[in-house]
């Protein structure tokens, strides 16, 4: 017990607080926002998104296609994990900081490994899933035995990071293709644990205030790739007249999703968690929280396309697959936010033609081969029209969102 004191009081004086370590409490009815660990935290998975990136560069096909998705899918539940913890139990003393950036870390190494996770980095990046689950599982064990009125919710986390970590550990040990089967299981395990506990009848909601800040933040990191994609692409093709139109529309079409995110789909999704509160709420947490995987896997597959049309400008020639990536990824982004909306409100909405607009493109595309700058010039505009035609929405009062 002594040497006990002794640690805290060192860790309280270098840290200069009195309190530097102290049990984790329930943050779920006080103000907050996203705090600079969280921001740091972020940091690690916006290496890991432009890996995945690169990788999906390398092999424009439907089978590198599904492999980036699978891996983005795996990396975006792991962030999600993490987010959720701290959305009701952040309390930022020593320990929690320590296991965040023993997490982030771990995140490290999967962006290391990305691009190989299938191939010669398999081992390096299921032992970076592995040690992310076994840190939340030390999380939540720490929550469980010091906040008794979240033990029901706690529970269920525990044995989900646990099942998890079990099947990441497990898939070292059997052929590849089977493998893969028990990541999927692995993350399918993991996600059913917040469906459950959003429903569960103890008073331990989510913050809905932090929450879609959160999810705002990794968006914006996501954004970066088609941002990154223009300025890449354009060192890359040695700033050739050819590629020069392709990355101004690039720019635009870049600044359009983000316009669309934070003025529209992501404000009014806000609105909709917010009107939802916290006692009938569940559906729309759950709805909020998922419906951000096939968006930012779009935005995420609309950068790595970008960097390829603009390179491939340049040579004279844009391949169907890079073009098809742009506008399949701007159709579904557009989806992904309409079905979001429809579903948090129970009624369907016509913002639906939108999607299918940018399906129309994508598909007239692959019909009549047209060139890059065209396609890329169409999808620009659209969402810009898009935009558009919600900021009148919202003027006249037709539109209710929230600032994100």
């Amino acid at each position: 017990m002594a040497d006990q004191g002794l640690g805290r009081r060192l860790i309280d004086g270098l840290t200069g607080r009195g309190d530097a370590v102290r049990p984790p409490q329930l943050r779920t009815d006080d103000h907050r926002s996203a705090s600079r660990l969280e921001l740091f935290f972020d940091l690690a998975f916006v290496l890991v998104v432009a890996e995945l990136a690169i990788a999906l560069r390398e092999d424009v096909t439907w089978h590198g296609f599904l492999v980036f998705a699978g891996l983005f899918a795996t990396v975006w539940w792991s962030w999600v994990s993490s987010t959720l913890y701290a959305n009701r139990f952040d309390h930022d003393d020593v320990v929690y900081r320590l296991y965040k950036l023993g997490s982030m870390a771990a995140v490290v190494g999967l962006a290391a490994s990305a691009s190989e996770a299938t191939g010669e980095r398999f081992v390096v990046f299921v032992l970076c899933h592995v040690a992310l689950r076994i840190t939340l599982l030390l999380q939540y064990r720490r929550a469980h035995k010091h906040v008794p009125e979240a033990r029901p919710i706690t529970r269920l986390y525990l044995l989900g990071a646990g099942a998890g970590a079990t099947l990441w550990a497990v898939s070292l040990a059997v052929p590849r293709p089977a493998a893969y089967a028990l990541w999927a299981a692995a993350v399918l395990v993991e996600a059913l644990v917040p469906l459950l506990a959003t429903r569960s009848r103890t008073d331990v909601p989510l913050h809905v205030e932090h929450l879609p800040e959160r999810f705002a933040l990794f968006v914006i990191l996501v954004l970066g790739e088609p941002v990154a994609a223009v300025a890449h692409g354009l060192y890359d093709a040695k700033w050739t007249g050819a590629a020069l139109p392709v990355a101004a529309l690039g720019f635009v079409l870049a600044a359009a999703l983000w316009w669309s995110y934070f003025d529209l789909a992501g404000a009014r999704a806000k609105k909709l968690l917010s009107e939802a509160g916290e006692s009938n709420g569940a559906h729309s947490h759950d709805v909020y929280v998922f419906g951000h995987l096939p968006l930012t896997l779009a935005l995420a597959s609309v950068g790595a396309g970008l960097e390829l049309a603009v390179v491939e400008a340049a040579a004279g020639e844009v391949p169907v697959g890079t073009r098809l990536l742009v506008a399949g990824g701007v159709a579904v982004y557009l989806a992904s936010a309409s079905v979001t909306t429809s579903a948090m409100t129970g009624e369907s909405r016509r913002a639906l033609w939108w999607p299918l607009l940018a399906a129309a493109v994508a598909a007239l595309d692959v019909l009549l081969e047209l060139p890059a700058v065209v396609v890329i010039g169409a999808l620009a505009a659209l969402v810009a029209v898009v935009v558009v035609a919600g900021g009148v929405q919202r003027a006249s009062g037709d539109l209710e969102t929230e600032e994100v």
